[in-house]
């Protein structure tokens, strides 16, 4: 028993200090130049575990033309990995960039034809700020824009949200509730690079709406302040 015991208090220490460590600001090689990179507080890069099963649902989540620079599991789901439980994923973030210019610089004018480009597709975001009533009228499994969150020269940040596709109800199971994710994608240009950075969140009040703005924004002021 004092053995176990002694086994569960080590292992619980040697995954605090992991996750102390992928917290600390790290470098990432892009060309010539190399991209200082730090998670908010409360999450870890997936990096340094060296796991082929993070990194596939990283390259998931992310379009195949980018290349992943970050994939942070919150610190709730990064206990869960340590103890080969399944994981959450309420909350999580990830940043990625074009591989075709990855190697190369941009400048402003060519940062702003990028938004510009984004721009151009982008749906008008609903009127109310009643996010849950607006995505409960839109088709389930669609991601749908609620918001621009910044706009200037050198950032553009958006809110989606989508309604996760339920299976159908029968004679033994009742309709189960709607349950809705919401996400930021923010084009920022960091260091001479695009940066295209993402927070991901469960959706179940207004608090989560102020969760993921407040996050996205602290991220992207960190990363370019470490990137000056």
């Amino acid at each position: 028993m004092r053995n176990g015991l002694a086994a569960l208090v080590i292992a619980g220490g040697s995954l605090f200090f992991c996750v102390s460590a992928i917290a600390a600001p790290f470098s990432i090689q892009l060309g010539r130049d190399k991209m200082v990179i730090d998670t908010p507080v409360g999450f870890a890069d997936t990096a340094a575990f060296g796991s082929p099963r993070l990194t596939e649902i990283a390259e998931t989540i992310a379009d195949a033309s980018n290349r992943v620079l970050v994939f942070a599991l919150a610190d709730s789901d990064v206990r869960r990995f340590g103890a080969g439980d399944s994981l959450e994923l309420r909350r999580y973030l990830l940043a990625v960039t074009p591989k075709a210019r990855e190697r190369e610089r941009i400048s402003p004018e060519q940062f702003a034809e990028l938004v510009a480009d984004t721009e151009r597709n982008l749906a008008e975001p609903p009127a109310s700020a009643d996010f849950l009533a607006f995505l409960k009228t839109r088709p389930a499994g669609q991601s749908h824009l609620l918001a621009q969150l910044r706009r200037d020269p050198q950032v553009l940040s958006l809110l989606s949200g989508t309604m996760i596709p339920q299976p159908p109800p029968s004679m033994w199971r009742d309709a189960p509730p709607p349950t809705f994710k919401i996400s930021t994608l923010t084009i920022a240009l960091i260091g001479g690079r695009a940066l295209y950075i993402s927070a991901f969140s469960a959706y179940d009040s207004p608090a989560d709406v102020t969760w993921i703005r407040s996050v996205t924004e602290r991220w992207v002021e960190e990363l370019r302040r470490l990137n000056r």
